[in-house]
């Protein structure tokens, strides 16, 4: 255990939205997921990712040079990185004196994790937080998450699993026995519409869920509401019936708006953004939907996300709070991580 690494793409201090009180998230890279809506593309791949940040080049194309594999290039709009060359060295990274280039998953010791987590300690004591793993999935780096669970409730820490259900159910329970509180994703329980969105069978899901219900661990449920994927009554309606039945101690269920803060990650990233151009929701339709919920008996219902600003209305967030960027579980976005 003290050798465990995991790949790690941001700690970020001073979470509000991935747990009760003032939290420290912990984003794992690599998901088994492929929703075409997630904010984090940079926690999707297992790998280390390479980036460049347009905004704080200086033109330098020291990066060109160290670059063994040719995979670099200066284009009129910039630089260029061909991932089909990039090994992901880091190289570049290293000679870059503006930090223009920057590496999405950095191998980081389970043993500096929690060093870094436990420097918080008083924020956590003062306001009932804690530590928060999320991702990507933290569980597709089993080994490294478990560890760090263990090594928080040795520390005396509050431990949050951020999970999208999808781990083999061995990992699952090994990761409960050092969790305080899972925040369990339910996208939808259409088993089609699971499986064509996610890329996993919703069997898999449920399994999971029958899984953290027997522990007797308290859940906070997370459903994305996605125009034209998830955003149908009917659907969030089969899915607070999945949620009543599913869980016996589930405190809150979070709807969760469709957020576009994410594509100029894609950008950088190379990767194309299919929701790039369909608009938000409106803070009327996240209402509606929440009282839906409400309704329907999902106990503790909240909203948040940014939402389209209507006629005589700002745009909002948080049940009518000002917008401001967050990813799709309405924390800020996730940032390159430096040890």
């Amino acid at each position: 255990m003290p050798h465990t690494a995991a790949t790690i793409v941001n700690i970020q201090r001073f979470s509000t939205e991935d747990g009760p009180g003032i939290r420290t998230t912990v984003f794992f890279k690599g998901c088994p997921m492929h929703c075409p809506w997630c904010h984090n593309p940079e926690a999707m791949r297992s790998d280390p990712e390479i980036v460049w940040h347009a905004g704080r080049c200086l033109g330098d194309h020291r990066c060109i040079e160290v670059c063994k594999a040719s995979a670099i290039t200066s284009t009129e709009r910039g630089i260029r990185i061909d991932r089909r060359l990039c090994t992901n060295c880091g190289t570049c990274v290293e000679y870059c004196p503006s930090e223009a280039l920057d590496i999405y998953g950095r191998n980081t010791p389970v043993t500096a994790i929690l060093e870094r987590v436990i420097r918080d300690r008083t924020f956590y004591d003062v306001s009932g937080g804690g530590a928060t793993l999320s991702g990507g999935e933290p569980l597709a780096q089993p080994e490294a998450a478990v560890a760090l669970l263990r090594c928080l409730k040795d520390a005396g820490i509050d431990t949050a699993l951020d999970t999208c259900g999808a781990a083999p159910e061995r990992v699952l329970e090994e990761a409960l026995e050092s969790t305080d509180l899972v925040l369990f994703d339910v996208k939808t329980v259409d088993v089609v519409k699971h499986e064509r969105f996610t890329g996993m069978p919703f069997q898999l899901v449920a399994a999971a869920a029958n899984i953290v219900n027997r522990s007797g661990i308290p859940v906070w449920v997370r459903t994305p509401v996605i125009p034209g994927y998830t955003d149908d009554v009917e659907d969030l309606r089969s899915v607070v019936r999945f949620v009543r039945e599913a869980f016996h101690r589930c405190d809150r269920h979070d709807l969760l708006a469709y957020s576009n803060l994410c594509r100029s990650k894609y950008d950088q990233l190379g990767r194309p953004f299919s929701l790039a151009k369909t608009p938000l929701l409106t803070a009327t339709i996240m209402e509606r939907l929440a009282e839906t919920a409400r309704e329907e008996g999902s106990p503790n219902v909240h909203w948040s996300g940014p939402t389209l600003a209507e006629a005589g209305s700002r745009s909002c967030a948080a049940n009518g709070a000002p917008s401001e960027p967050t990813s799709e579980s309405g924390r800020a976005g996730a940032r390159p991580y430096h040890p």
